[in-house]
């Protein structure tokens, strides 16, 4: 067993994994391209929570930054919000070893989400929020204007159909996003990275993972449901998150019914849109 101290050499892994850590890399930095989430100068902070998403983004971003064209520095930060038995010394140790700036945030955000919200209901909604506005305040205190999160490609499809049958709307997670005051950008790096090769890659590094015991454990959240749904129409028709999340990138407002995107109402004869009459058949 290696020490989870020490980065792994790849020369020790299979060829196979070698092409999965290129697959990654390229997936990453196409997503950075397509985006432009990470420019000369950048602080970016990735929020580490210790588990395989997290860790992967962490690796790969300073894989790309040892041979980007551009300067920008990296800070690794983890909230610990004091969940009763988490290891508060495996991720110092880590990135100790790994010799990455890292800053540990500690607010006991678990026991206000304990007390304010009953046993058996689901605590992701307030946890997000406490979460969110601890990490955009580390962020200003490190000088970072970049904040990388570990959402994947599954993640974003996940959110679109919770948010089409649970919140009526046509909506998933953007790649990139200023935030509501708009002193920080948020990027989601791993935008192309399919979860199946993040879990992969995360085994194969042997990154000491950390299981969150706060929501994760919770039965019966509807991401829960909306995962499971995508895994079954992914056994039954292999490639179907790839098409969903390739259509997310090619929509056709003239397609749907948002007459804030599309001016239906001033539509006259002579003027003909994009794909035209292709939808009527």
């Amino acid at each position: 067993m290696n020490d989870i101290t020490q980065p792994i050499h790849f020369e020790h892994h299979s060829t196979n994994f070698n092409r999965l850590k290129g697959r990654l890399e390229s997936s990453v930095g196409k997503a950075i391209g397509d985006f432009n989430m990470i420019e000369e100068g950048d602080t970016v902070m990735v929020c580490l929570s210790g588990g395989k998403d997290s860790f992967t983004l962490l690796d790969i971003l300073r894989t790309l930054q040892k041979r980007a064209p551009i300067n920008f520095k990296i800070v690794a930060m983890n909230l610990d919000q004091k969940q009763p038995g988490f290891p508060s010394d495996v991720l110092p140790n880590y990135l100790e070893g790994l010799g990455v700036d890292f800053h540990i945030e500690t607010q006991d955000t678990y026991s206000i989400v304990k007390a304010k919200i009953p046993e058996g209901k689901t605590t992701c909604s307030l946890c997000s929020r406490l979460r969110r506005g601890i990490i955009y305040k580390v962020a200003g205190e490190l000088g970072a204007n970049k904040i990388a999160l570990g959402h994947h490609r599954d993640d974003m499809v996940e959110t679109l159909f919770l948010n089409m049958f649970f919140g009526g709307k046509l909506k998933a997670m953007p790649p990139k996003l200023v935030t509501d005051k708009g002193d920080h950008i948020v990027i989601r790096p791993l935008a192309y990275c399919a979860e199946k090769d993040i879990a992969r890659y995360a085994r194969g590094m042997q990154f000491p993972i950390i299981p969150c015991n706060l929501c994760g454990s919770q039965e019966n959240l509807e991401r829960q449901n909306i995962k499971e749904m995508l895994t079954n129409w992914e056994r039954q028709y292999p490639g179907r998150s790839q098409t969903i999340f390739t259509a997310m990138q090619n929509v056709k407002s003239s397609h749907l019914l948002d007459g804030n995107l599309f001016d239906f109402r001033n539509m006259h004869l002579g003027v003909a849109v994009e794909e035209g009459d292709v939808a009527f058949d």
